[in-house]
């Protein structure tokens, strides 16, 4: 591990720490059903607190990864085979990252790594938590190669700022759904759809 990683760790672990010293961040399930197979994305909404998005993604490691929420792993969770901005994604559990470029369109990312356990990670972890999935701090390239797909979002930015990060499948419509990302005065989307 080089010493920017490591830096970047030591600070992610810090984070873990601080995260708990205060109220625990709000979790959300966000659900959708294609023909009674239920799809759903459960996450942490990070606040704002004042900075700006553009500030917080400056800080992402080189990679430009993100873990698409706060604390827990974001998981994606479809009885179905589903097809994502076109992309193929079969029934079963996955995590859910966020690619960030500093210039370009976003990319939702899916992986089949199920998270690594808290305690595992951070020694002093609550013992409720402590075997809770957490997404990879400590670089993405280590579960790289489980990555399924890399989904191009698209620019669709919300019509008021939106102080938590947000994630939503919206009700299905002729067949299909749109799942959107919102955080600031920022957006991002994509189509959901079952597999034919």
């Amino acid at each position: 591990m080089n010493s920017k990683t490591a830096a970047l760790t030591a600070v992610a672990l810090l984070t873990v720490g601080a995260a708990f010293a205060q109220e625990k961040a709000q979790r959300e399930t966000q659900t959708v059903a294609f023909d009674g197979k239920k799809v759903a994305i459960e996450y942490g909404r990070p606040s704002l607190k004042g900075r700006t998005l553009d500030a917080l993604t400056a800080q992402l490691p080189p990679d430009r990864i993100w873990r698409a929420g706060e604390n827990q792993v974001t998981t994606l969770v479809t009885d179905t085979d589903l097809m994502v901005g076109g992309k193929r994604i079969p029934a079963g559990k996955y995590s859910l990252y966020v690619h960030a470029p500093a210039q370009g369109s976003w990319a939702l990312v899916v992986n089949k790594d199920p998270g690594i356990r808290l305690k595992e990670i951070y020694a002093a972890a609550p013992p409720d938590v402590a075997d809770a999935l957490w997404p990879r701090l400590d670089g993405y390239d280590k579960v790289k190669a489980t990555e399924v797909a890399r989904i191009p979002l698209t620019a669709a930015n919300p019509s008021a700022p939106v102080e938590r990060f947000q994630i939503r499948l919206h009700p299905v419509q002729s067949g299909s759904s749109k799942l959107t990302l919102e955080w600031g005065d920022k957006g991002w989307s994509t189509t959901v759809a079952p597999a034919k």
